[in-house]
């Protein structure tokens, strides 16, 4: 049998309980929120599933909004506990119109706890969160945001905004690892989560994990993966010294450099730039093509693009520029191999003068 040595990855030492608290701290400072930070030791999904299992049961009403899959499955964890949820779905790929909302909650004046994601990979949209959120608190209604692939890509202050819960996980626009998130909990959805009936003894309860907090934030639940805590200790080091106004920027400025691209390419845009993600651009193909066939042609370039997710009938495709992404090489390559792959499918695409759109934005 042969020797393999010594990985860096196996024998790794236990992270130090003392520094999970010193994260939860760092976290909040990202998220502008002072209120309760929880660490989950899963995907952000699970941290979303957590929070609709905690607040779900019979009595609660909740106004949900679906802008993709993450929004319906939010409205399904909460009915699954017996919850009484109104959909306000947008048009596929759409952003939601925030009359839709207003007529939602004045038609539901029993409203407890309204759910949405902020920015959504899944179609490059950007919903209108911070108008939401101000028809919610005028009605004291309890505000739950999935800021998962929004943060590090857009302005998000949990404080100024008074968000009550907010979910996150690191491995989007903050450039972190995949296997751990986080939650910030206000005293007032505590207040919801708390009360008689909540669920306990599961890695999806809420009120379980708020023993770590009541405990003095020492070890937490459960045996921690190590690596992961190290990693997104680096990955905070990191966003600490770039600074998170430097991030959103940069995030920004791939965005925008990217929708210069495609226009003098000539593809046309999706949304108009103030209802844009800065994570992820999406851009509708010729109705003549299929996007897979455009994906696949990209591909054999080296350049991933993908289809949109939940969004037809809509046909779109999607350039990534999220994280370390959110860079000259990789918006130039993005736009120039959708170009190429326009122009192998017989439509016209201006590629040279996209290129000088990405050149021009990025030398301003």
């Amino acid at each position: 049998m042969s020797d393999l040595g010594w990985n860096p990855l196996h024998g790794v030492p236990s992270y130090p309980a003392e520094r999970y608290a010193i994260l939860a701290d760092r976290i909040g400072g990202i998220l502008r929120s002072r209120n309760d930070m929880l660490l989950v030791q899963a995907e952000a999904v699970v941290a979303l599933e957590a929070a609709a299992v905690s607040l779900a049961r019979p009595g609660l009403t909740a106004l949900n909004i679906i802008t993709s899959p993450y929004g319906g499955w939010f409205g399904q964890w909460l009915r699954r506990g017996g919850a009484t949820v109104e959909d306000v779905v947008a048009e596929p790929g759409l952003p939601i119109e925030i009359e839709a909302v207003a007529k939602a909650l004045d038609a539901g004046p029993h409203i407890k706890v309204l759910a949405l994601v902020h920015a959504e990979s899944a179609s490059g949209i950007l919903n209108p969160l911070p108008e939401i959120l101000a028809l919610a608190r005028a009605r004291n209604i309890v505000t739950v945001v999935d800021a998962v692939a929004s943060v590090g890509g857009h302005q998000f202050d949990v404080g100024d905004l008074g968000i009550d819960i907010a979910v996150i996980g690191p491995q989007k626009a903050l450039g972190g690892p995949a296997g751990l998130s986080a939650i910030s909990v206000s005293r007032r959805a505590w207040d919801l989560i708390l009360r008689d009936g909540a669920p306990r003894e599961s890695i999806l309860s809420l009120a379980d994990l708020k023993n770590w907090i009541d405990g003095g934030r020492r070890s937490l639940p459960g045996t921690p993966a190590p690596l992961e805590f190290f990693a997104l200790e680096t990955a905070l080091d990191r966003i600490e010294a770039d600074g998170m106004e430097n991030i959103v920027a940069r995030h920004a400025l791939a965005a925008s450099a990217t929708r210069a691209g495609l226009a003098a390419l000539g593809a046309p845009a999706w949304v108009p730039a103030a209802k844009a993600s800065n994570l992820m651009t999406a851009v509708p193909v010729p109705q003549t093509l299929e996007p897979a066939a455009l994906i696949a042609t990209a591909g054999q370039l080296g350049v991933e693009l993908s289809e949109g997710v939940g969004t037809a009938p809509a046909r779109l495709v999607r350039l990534n520029h999220t994280g370390p992404r959110a860079a000259f090489q990789t918006v130039l390559s993005n736009v120039v191999a959708y170009g190429a792959a326009l122009r192998q499918s017989g439509h016209p695409a201006d590629i040279a003068a996209a290129s000088e759109a990405i050149s021009a934005a990025y030398s301003r």
